[in-house]
């Protein structure tokens, strides 16, 4: 059994359903998909999506590349949609938020500021309603730790984890697990193999980030219609049981407990079906 622990589902860009995307997923051993919102516009969204297949659960969040446009009355809408949603067992975190120091126009002086305020203002639902978060985490390792550092009881997931070893180690004391997805599967990505191949199976999860970060065998220079898709999770999880020299049972037997401990919801969800 795998877990795609991050995975943007409700994307335009698939052409496929999502019952066929879901089914395609399933018959490569994925068992549950995480899709995290992005912006008060897409709550209802993801909520709708998960709602159709058993195999689906979500969290509610703003990203960080949608802070420009979001204002403080989102912040209270997705605290009044948590609130209610806590009823409905496929809530499983909030998410996805952080901090994004890479893209030009998010490093100015006043977005930190608006990215670092609604990535506190998250933090704090997220304290209050007892709920990991799936963190965005791009050249802003420092920063987001910083934070989580004053919501001591939170844990969750660093999504596409590629700070240091360092920083990874402080993500751990802090509770938190690691994702690895298709960017592991490029053999130029030598920090990311490294992490996922010296650290702690223990603290490691799966992802694919659906429909971005495409494994190495989807070459979206060579053919730009190519995307990501939760079924890649099977191949993605074989690189890394060969990086590691592990059977992939072992693989997929920890990043699946792994998953369901840092997101205690999908493992009451999982108990019950």
């Amino acid at each position: 059994m795998l877990i795609d622990t991050h995975c943007h589902l409700d994307a335009e860009v698939f052409l496929e359903s999502t019952a066929e995307l879901v089914a395609q997923a399933t018959a490569n051993g994925v068992r549950y998909i995480v899709i995290p919102a992005v912006a008060q516009s897409n709550f209802s969204v993801v909520q709708q999506l998960a709602a159709q297949h058993p195999q689906l659960v979500y969290a509610l969040g703003i990203h960080p590349l949608y802070v420009p446009e979001a204002t403080e009355a989102d912040l209270t809408q997705l605290e009044q949609d948590v609130a209610q949603a806590m009823a409905d067992p496929r809530l499983v975190a909030i998410g996805e938020i952080g901090l994004d120091f890479f893209v030009p126009e998010l490093k100015t002086p006043e977005m930190v500021e608006k990215q670092t305020y609604f990535y506190e203002a998250q933090l704090k639902i997220a304290q209050r309603f007892d709920l990991p978060v799936l963190l965005h985490v791009r050249r802003s390792q420092d920063q987001i730790l910083k934070y989580l550092r004053r919501y001591p009881k939170l844990s969750g997931i660093a999504h596409a984890f590629n700070g240091s070893h360092q920083q990874a180690q402080q993500f751990i004391e802090l509770g938190f697990a690691l994702g690895f997805g298709g960017a592991m599967t490029f053999t130029r990505a030598k920090q990311i193999r490294r992490l996922a191949t010296d650290l702690d199976l223990t603290h490691l999860v799966l992802e694919t980030d659906a429909p971005d970060i495409g494994p190495a065998w989807l070459d979206v220079k060579k053919y730009p219609d190519q995307y990501n898709r939760p079924a890649e999770l099977a191949a993605i999880a074989q690189v890394l049981a060969d990086l590691r020299s592990q059977p992939i049972s072992e693989i997929k037997t920890q990043t699946t407990a792994t998953a369901l401990r840092v997101l205690p919801r999908l493992a009451q969800w999982h108990q019950h079906h």
